[in-house]
């Protein structure tokens, strides 16, 4: 009796005091670093960044896996191997994988860089290297309850041939293209270079060590904190990014005994939209403040307003420059990441006409002049009437409907129209499909239809057309969806 006394105090006082991690669902994580690179001079924090992860994730309650210095092949296979391991695990899983090495963006796309690439142009990247849509699909291939991507993988580019024409850090991702329930951090905004760091680790991996294990906070607001304290380690030099399609509520270290009731209400629970401030109401806010204090006001916020208004505020400054240049790169890359997803030579000129002179000048003018002789038949699909849509597409040939079968009295013989009776050829000709090449209308006129008279009862026709896509590529801005330093 008493033993079973003392347990009942025990067990009460122990959840109160919180600090041990939340076991509510299964937890899985892959932890990747890539310092020993062959053709490149070796990173020396990746390795350090992975094995610190490690720990944290391991007393956060997740199974580890660890690997260091992979190959192409051995990258796919993990990823392969730890995607398997999500799916025997069951939907209740939350799969976390943190990268630590280079990384880059070729033609819009994100790729994690193995330390075998040896590339000799830019076209060897995507042979050579592992795209980053392709581990955010396999990962939401299976079910799991949430998916956590973790990229300390925005270093200088360091091949130099590649640097002449390939842009800068890496193109954005907006996690909510895809599936619901994932959750994507950068170590510095799109389009930016972070620092590998002058001590054991990376700043980001530093400031992510302290911040994880906080007992009870959110990963959105772990993560704000991440921008916080990168921000002020570098002197404002590189600000993280993240993106997020969370639906339910997360955080690495469990806090008091009713956090978790109150995170499960509340996650059951729609979240009201916070209103969207706008540049006057940011000048308001930080008028009159010391200049670091608005400073954390910015960067905790994430949006270009704030930004802007702290550019306005003080301008001249080296804060000042750097929240300008910040929102400058910002907006390019959103522009880029508009581009890329429509992927049409009027998209990346468009581009081009914004951002002349940029980091991705000739990547655009590459992807103009490999898109110039495709068609761009959205004019055409937009102008069928609404009975043909189903069978409207691209490659359409015509959009008129199928003459119907003549019905005779008595078996006939084949007869086919020839061309030279004027009325009968022009009424049985095919109407010309319209198509808009390179801004420039183009009638296509078919020759003339071949009309059949069959010998017996008339024949069915069925058409069917099948159409597949989807994954991650790229991102969407939209609106109250992106918000500077987070989507």
């Amino acid at each position: 009796m008493l033993a079973r006394s003392l347990l009942s105090l025990i067990l009460p006082a122990a959840m109160l005091l919180g600090g041990g991690p939340a076991l509510a669902e299964n937890r899985l994580a892959l932890v990747i670093g890539q310092s020993a690179y062959k053709s490149v001079p070796a990173l020396p924090n990746p390795a350090n960044d992975a094995k610190a992860m490690s720990q944290l994730l391991t007393d956060a309650g997740f199974a580890v896996t660890s690997a260091s210095d992979l190959s192409q092949d051995e990258m796919r296979a993990r990823i392969s191997d730890f995607a398997g391991q999500v799916a025997a695990k069951g939907a209740d899983t939350v799969a976390l994988v943190f990268y630590a090495g280079h990384g880059l963006q070729i033609d819009g796309e994100n790729y994690l860089v193995p330390v075998d690439v040896d590339p000799k142009r830019e076209a060897d990247i995507p042979i050579q290297a592992v795209r980053l849509n392709d581990i955010l699909n396999t990962l939401t291939s299976v079910p799991s309850r949430m998916r956590i991507l973790l990229l300390d993988a925005c270093r200088n580019n360091p091949f130099p041939e590649l640097n002449k024409t390939a842009g800068h850090g890496l193109a954005i991702v907006d996690a909510k293209v895809g599936s619901p329930g994932t959750f994507v951090s950068f170590s510095t905004s799109p389009g930016a270079e972070a620092e590998d760091g002058s001590g054991s680790n990376s700043p980001y991996t530093t400031a992510l060590l302290a911040t994880a294990k906080q007992p009870g906070i959110a990963i959105e607001d772990t993560f704000k904190r991440v921008r916080l304290a990168v921000n002020k380690a570098t002197d404002g030099r590189q600000t993280p990014w993240d993106s997020s399609s969370l639906t339910e509520d997360f955080r690495f270290i469990a806090g008091p005994a009713s956090a978790p009731a109150q995170a499960q209400a509340s996650a059951a629970e729609p979240k009201p939209a916070a209103a969207r401030r706008s540049v006057d109401d940011w000048k308001r806010e930080m008028q009159g403040k010391p200049i670091e204090d608005a400073n954390e006001l910015m960067v905790a916020d994430g949006s270009d307003e704030s930004y802007e208004a702290f550019a306005v505020l003080f301008a001249g400054t080296k804060r000042g420059l750097q929240a300008r240049d910040w929102l400058d790169r910002n907006r390019r890359m959103v522009a880029w990441n508009n581009a890329v997803l429509a992927n049409t030579a009027a998209a990346y000129n468009l581009f081009l006409a914004q951002y002349p002179d940029s980091d991705l000048t000739a990547t655009a003018r590459k992807l103009v002049e490999r898109l110039r002789y495709r068609p761009d038949t959205r004019p055409v699909i937009a102008s069928v009437p609404p009975t043909n849509v189903a069978l409207a597409g691209p490659t359409c040939p015509c959009n008129a409907a199928p003459p119907q079968p003549k019905k005779v009295d008595a078996p006939a013989k084949k007869r086919v129209v020839e061309p030279d009776p004027p009325p009968r050829r022009t009424a049985t000709r095919r109407p010309p499909r319209v198509v808009v090449e390179d801004e420039v209308v183009v009638e296509r006129r078919p020759p003339p239809r071949v009309v059949y008279e069959p010998a017996g009862p008339p024949i069915g026709i069925g058409i069917g057309i099948g159409l597949g896509g989807g994954g991650f590529r790229g991102g969407h801005h939209g609106g109250d969806n992106y918000r500077g330093g987070r989507y």
